[in-house]
């Protein structure tokens, strides 16, 4: 046998094909050598003696396991499968070589695979979107850094650390801190990551409509969403179909010219167009184009497709009025590749032509700029925005954005959309703690100077300013000018008014955020990311009754997200402080949805809020870490850690944080600022019974973001603070700090009467803390 390659080696159904290709693209983005087959016709001595040679030579076999594996008896990827296991036989027991994947809700227990798949952890890839975690963890097990893998059968997938734990510490916590510190380093995470700019909606892996989970729960949808307001002038573009031959090649090439007239529309000031988020959904639906025109509230709707085929591109538009299903306009475009700009130019203004839309000079102008007159920089813009699009807010998508741009740049260095994109990408990444923040934050500079410098006045460019100043350094007032700018600019623009909700509230302005993030759900009621930013604010404006609309239209929008489902639950429990609509959530999942992974980790979740912590240790030994929503495993280890702790089992606790707090200080010395991990480093320090070097690092994490410099954030941080008070029994700043801040908006829910009256507290009993409890005012609307 030849000496293995430090590669892997995908094993798929052909219709998973655009899902593998994503977990193939973030294996290969860092450094994974990734083999898999891109043909549908497979087959015959030459093919199979191939297949062999790479299953017996590659390190991992990672078989993806899904619905459409589960439909068909027969398929060329389960003789890859029988391949792989034969070679199992000659490797020592617990050598890692097979990784299962599944990327849908296919139970393991219904699964048919080999035996011998069931012997090894399979890893959960909503929709085949790659997590930093798996990523890391398959560059570990190709590295030799992982211990030979566990065979669940034998009852030894459990955690292998027992009898390993370290020497418990003299002091300790009292009891009854334990929970009430897990709330609130949950809400910390929440809070900050609901702080960031909400992402996009989640798209399916072949950009189909979204299909419920099965099971799931009948939520009242009453009220789901605004009442659309019609214009004659508004337009919805949906997907343009992609015609090329090498469909998945080709794929981020037909979503960019898509979105790029898009863009170009909303530079019409008399047009109202709604956003890329909220069309996509609609890729392949079979619903008649009036129900599509009234669920977005437009009058119009455009069709396309692109077809490109070396440097030649084809391009085809119909424009249809909704109610009468005419066929208003319709063309058809064939050019060069580099004329794909002209295209669009064309496009847009036999467009605006047939809805009688005057064009203004300036608009004529912008609307036929060519950004870049290179097409390969072209397509590495396109690629930058296609996985940003499909992964928004995932490290390695982060990483990879930056990657294609800074190539589009080096390309061409007068594309000043790409130095744009590639400011506002550096400047989110030392926004949100990236590891190497402080180079993003000056690669941001470098190339937002350069946008500026090749196209001051273009509003991508105005765009790119206002993102870098608010990212970069919370700088408000550059970031609001620039959006009013563009808010002149393109008056219908739903973005504009999004954006400057996300600033205004960050600054405490949050009566004039909510109106904002109320203009841009009402000119674009489908866009998730708004309704999501909408709900922000009525959470830290305690507006209970209009969460509760909010989130039912979120619900009606992704009826197939478990998680969207329960926050409806959640919004009761910190209205009236009942679990009774909680636990009637989980009553009515099917047993399928109740035993999946993210079933599990909800009802964890809702057990910690509870109290019942003996659950919460039991599921978590069922499921130590998630992988769905993208948590580093740091950060899950403390949360169970301290409901280990609150269960009465120290020792436990104390086990299940490993060796992340020595990770987490090794991480710090390279990023000092990093709020979060100093968060999480004081929890972790509590936990370990280290209670003045927990307060130490929560002052730290504190000091960092103020209130006064971030509304959001600061707030989170200095709820945090109470806690850790509360919890090193230090009565009188604990007591001074609520009283400080039940009043302050939030958007996490920890200083909420309901969750402070459950949670334990050293101010239990104490005449003050209860009346500020009881006092209705407390829980009354803030705006």
């Amino acid at each position: 046998m030849s000496e293995p390659t430090k590669a892997v080696f995908l094993s798929y159904a052909r219709e998973d094909a655009e899902a593998v290709r994503r977990i193939a693209d973030a294996l290969r983005a860092f450094g994974v050598e990734v083999w898999f087959d891109q043909n549908e016709l497979r087959g015959g001595d030459a093919w199979d003696q191939k297949i062999r040679t790479q299953i017996r030579t590659c390190t991992l076999c990672l078989p993806v396991i899904s619905a459409s594996t589960q439909a068909r008896g027969e398929g060329y990827f389960r003789r890859e499968w029988k391949f792989a296991v034969e070679r199992t036989y000659d490797m020592a027991a617990g050598v890692p070589f097979l990784l299962p994947i599944v990327i849908d809700d296919t139970p393991e227990s219904a699964a048919t695979v080999p035996d011998e798949f069931m012997r090894v952890q399979w890893t959960r890839l909503v929709h085949g979107v790659p997590t930093p975690q798996f990523v890391e963890q398959v560059k570990r097990l190709l590295e030799g850094k992982v211990a030979p893998v566990s065979d669940r059968r034998m009852g030894t997938a459990a955690n292998t650390d027992a009898g390993q734990r370290p020497a418990l510490p003299k002091r300790s916590l009292p009891g009854w801190t334990w929970g009430a510190l897990a709330a609130v380093l949950v809400a910390v995470v929440a809070g900050v990551m609901l702080s960031r700019q909400a992402p996009p909606a989640p798209v399916t892996a072949s950009g189909s409509e979204p299909k419920p989970a099965p099971a799931i729960v009948a939520v009242s949808t009453s009220e789901p969403k605004p009442t659309p307001k019609f214009s004659d002038k508004s337009i919805a573009v949906l997907p343009f179909t992609n015609m090329s031959e090498e469909k998945d090649a080709s794929a981020f090439f037909t979503d960019g010219i898509h979105e790029d007239i898009l863009t170009n529309l909303a530079l019409i000031r008399e047009l109202r167009v709604v956003s890329r988020t909220s069309v996509m959904p609609y890729r392949t639906t079979t619903k008649p184009m009036r129900q599509i025109a009234q669920e977005l509230g437009v009058t119009y709707i455009l069709e396309g497709s692109v077809r490109r085929s070396g440097n030649k591109v084809r391009v085809t538009g119909q424009l249809i009025h909704a109610a009468t299903d005419e066929h208003v306009w319709a063309s058809s475009y064939d050019r060069e590749l580099i004329d794909i700009f002209t295209i669009q130019a064309e496009l847009s203004r036999q467009i605006a032509g047939a809805l009688k839309t005057a064009l203004s000079p300036e608009e004529k102008i912008m609307i036929a700029r060519k950004p870049t007159e290179n097409p390969a920089a072209y397509d590495l813009y396109l690629k930058a925005r296609d996985v940003w699009n499909r992964n928004s807010g995932q490290y390695s998508a982060v990483t990879r954005r930056i990657a294609y741009l800074q190539s589009a740049v080096e390309l061409d260095p007068t594309f000043a959309q790409a130095w744009g994109n590639l400011a506002e990408a550096c400047a989110f990444a030392a926004f949100s703690s990236t590891e190497g923040m402080d180079d993003y934050l000056a690669r941001a500079r470098t190339a937002i100077a350069r946008a500026q410098q090749l196209a001051p006045d273009d509003p991508e460019t105005i765009s790119s300013v206002g993102t870098f100043h608010y990212y970069a350094f919370r700088d408000y007032d550059r970031a609001t000018e620039q959006y009013e700018k563009l808010a002149r600019l393109q008056p219908n623009s739903p973005s504009v008014f999004n954006y400057l909700g996300l600033i205004q509230r960050r600054q405490g302005r949050w009566a004039e955020s909510l109106a904002n993030f109320h203009k841009a759900t009402e000119l674009d009621p489908a866009d998730i990311s708004y309704q999501r930013n909408l709900l922000g604010n009525l959470q830290a404006g305690r507006r209970w009754d209009e969460m509760l609309v909010v989130q039912r239209r979120i619900v009606a929008l992704l009826p197939d997200s478990l998680q969207e489902a329960e926050q409806l639950a959640l919004i009761s429990y910190h209205t009236r402080g009942s679990t009774r609509e909680g636990d009637e959530f989980f009553a009515r999942l099917s047993p399928a949805v109740l035993n999946s992974p993210e079933g599990i980790h909800l009802r964890r979740s809702w057990a910690g809020t509870k109290g019942d912590y003996a659950e919460a240790c039991r599921l978590d030994r069922l499921q130590p870490y998630f992988e769905g929503y993208g948590e580093p495993h740091w950060r899950q280890a403390l949360a169970a850690a301290l409901n280990y702790g609150a269960a009465g089992d120290r020792e436990g606790a104390i086990a299940r944080l490993k060796n992340y707090p020595a990770e987490l200080r090794q991480d710090l010395e390279k990023e000092p600022n990093n709020r979060v991990k100093w968060a999480f480093l004081g929890g972790m320090e509590l936990v370990l019974g280290h209670k003045e070097e927990g307060l130490r690092c929560a002052e730290r994490a504190t000091a960092a973001m103020p209130i006064s410099r971030d509304a959001i954030e600061g707030a989170i941080y200095a709820n945090y603070l109470a806690t850790c008070y509360d919890l090193a029994g230090d009565k009188e700043r604990a007591l001074a700090e609520y009283e400080r801040q039940i009043n302050i908006p939030s958007t996490i829910d920890f200083l909420n009467v309901h969750v402070l009256k459950r949670n334990p507290s050293c101010l239990r009993g104490d005449p003050r803390f209860e009346a500020l409890l009881n006092d209705p005012k407390n829980n009354a609307p803030l705006f």
